[in-house]
């Protein structure tokens, strides 16, 4: 996926979830933060962020927070972006040969899951995750507890018991990480569902980016560690 308009700024302030205080040009702008969450160790005072400039006059915020440094590290923290570069992966053969179906927001039982999809007759459920937790070139989701992520991935274990495949998909939005794991730390109940889904047959993927100020598209498998 590609950005427009981007312009590099310095994070100064971060008042709630959805906004931020960056300076562009010299000047301290509010702008629209597309991760609702902690995201603590990335937006800290003095870090180079990266700011996609609306095209829309009408908006409150001009720009929206979409990167950030992290030392050496540059990490895409759009949550939207997950699902665009797994949709464009799926489409283009990486996720199964022969797909003939890819639904995005797929409502089954109590759940809307990110893909359905079909391939001859076979068909299944996808769950994409967004990773931006890294430490000391690992990866780790999530950054903070997910009762929504774990009740997905009871009803990716009940899919299957329904004749369905299911998968869920965790897109490292960074590069160079040498495995992946669940958090325990922050959240054990996740990764106590993970590791059911796992041994129920649910395929846990994880997929690293190539990351860019302006783009972003998964670059290949990163090994998973339950």
């Amino acid at each position: 996926m590609q950005y427009r308009n981007v312009k590099k700024g310095i994070f100064r302030a971060r008042p709630n979830r959805f906004i931020a205080h960056v300076e562009v040009d010299g000047a301290v702008e509010v702008v629209h933060v597309k991760n609702t969450g902690r995201c603590r160790e990335l937006l800290v005072p003095g870090a180079t962020v990266y700011l996609e400039e609306s095209d829309n006059p009408a908006r409150k915020t001009r720009y929206d927070l979409i990167a950030v440094e992290k030392g050496q590290l540059l990490v895409n923290m759009d949550a939207q972006a997950p699902n665009k570069v797994f949709q464009e992966w799926a489409e283009g053969g990486g996720f199964l040969p022969g797909l003939t179906l890819l639904r995005p927001e797929t409502t089954w039982g109590s759940s809307r899951f990110d893909f359905y999809w079909e391939a001859g007759e076979r068909r299944g459920f996808v769950e994409v995750k967004g990773v931006t937790l890294e430490e000391d070139g690992h990866a780790r989701f999530p950054d903070a507890p997910t009762e929504r992520g774990v009740k997905h991935l009871e009803e990716l274990i009940r899919c299957q018991d329904e004749g369905y495949e299911a998968a869920v998909c965790f897109v490292i939005q960074m590069a160079g990480m040498q495995d992946f794991a669940p958090n325990d730390k922050t959240h054990p109940a996740f990764g106590a569902a993970l590791r059911r889904a796992a041994a129920s047959g649910v395929t846990v993927l994880a997929q690293e980016c190539e990351v860019a100020p302006d783009r972003l598209r998964l670059a290949g498998p990163v090994s998973v560690r339950l």
